[in-house]
């Protein structure tokens, strides 16, 4: 595919960085507002001129070629357009930041990319012990889509942790998610993914909004 064929072929099911939209949990777009984008009645935003989108872009193939270099126990192989459908359910889908596989097992896995910039504590405390629920949502699609084994999340995380000092810390953590470990939020996932997409995009039904927990 090329980028126009790739835009195209994404309004025809629900990719990994929406997933988290379905059940309230992605801070950027609601159910709702989803929904109106699948069903056609407003147009999905563009934010590739956006300065995070961008950097996010320009710093992944970097990012990308770092990762085989920390971790060279992987094969990572890479293709920008190459989208991964649900073989039961075919729009759940993903694109990928890379494709692994495990050389001494040959199990396969999924590599995402983040780049982030923490601007108070709340944020911080959202990657530290884990990955923030929206990303989380998003490996679980991609695990629904690929069938793949693993995913392994790369996050840049720039941040100023320590009031007045103006120096720019950057710091790279990585977290491992094995499929076998979340299998039961992988079905519900799916759960509330297959019942969107049949009972609110297809039938045309808006469905109730869905509020974050405060």
């Amino acid at each position: 595919m090329n980028r126009q064929e790739w835009l195209e072929a994404r309004k025809s099911g629900i990719g990994a960085s929406d997933a988290a939209s379905i059940i309230g949990l992605n801070p950027w777009k609601t159910n709702v507002r989803l929904w109106e984008e699948k069903t056609g009645f407003v147009e999905s935003e563009d934010i590739s001129d956006k300065p995070v989108v961008k950097y996010g872009n320009d710093a992944e193939p970097l990012l990308r070629e770092l990762f085989k270099l920390d971790f060279p126990q992987y094969s990572v192989k890479y293709d920008k357009f190459k989208m991964f459908h649900n073989e039961e359910y075919p729009f759940i889908f993903a694109t990928l930041d890379g494709e692994l596989v495990e050389k001494d097992t040959g199990r396969k896995g999924i590599l995402e990319i983040k780049t982030t910039e923490i601007m108070n504590s709340s944020q911080w405390g959202k990657w530290k012990d884990g990955i923030p629920q929206n990303y989380y949502c998003q490996c679980l699609w991609q695990l629904l889509a690929t069938g793949f084994d693993f995913v392994v999340l790369r996050a840049q995380i720039k941040s100023n942790r320590h009031q007045g000092d103006d120096k720019m810390k950057i710091e790279t953590k990585h977290y491992w998610i094995e499929k076998k470990d979340v299998q039961s939020d992988m079905d519900y996932m799916e759960e509330c993914g297959v019942k969107f997409w049949n009972e609110n995009v297809l039938k045309k039904v808006k469905p109730n909004l869905i509020l974050p927990s405060i």
